[in-house]
C-alpha cells in the first residue's frame, strides 16, 4: 500500500532506537488529529517498536513497508 497523500515526513535513517519513536512523537504532537505522517528509518527494530507505539498513544498505524534496507511507516494522528 503506497500512500501519496500525507501531511508531514520524518527522516529518521540512521537513528537508533529509541530516536525514531521521540521523533515521530515530536512530530504528531504538532500536527492536527487524522493528519497523516510518513516515517522513513533504517532501525531493524523499527517496525515492532512503531507497533507498540501507536497501542500506547492511540495513533493509527495504516501502513508498515520494507523497501530494500528502509522501513516506511504511515501514522495517521489520533484525534
Amino acid at each position: 500500500m503506497n500512500f501519496d497523500a500525507f501531511d508531514v515526513e520524518l527522516d529518521v535513517r540512521q537513528l537508533a532506537c529509541p530516536l525514531p519513536i521521540l521523533r515521530a512523537k515530536k512530530s504528531l504532537a504538532t500536527m492536527q488529529g487524522g493528519q497523516v505522517l510518513k516515517i522513513v528509518a533504517t532501525d531493524k527494530k523499527s517496525p515492532q517498536d512503531f507497533v507498540t507505539f501507536c497501542k500506547q498513544t492511540g495513533n493509527e498505524l495504516l501502513s508498515s513497508e520494507v523497501s530494500g534496507e528502509e522501513f516506511v511507516f504511515f501514522l495517521r494522528r489520533r484525534k
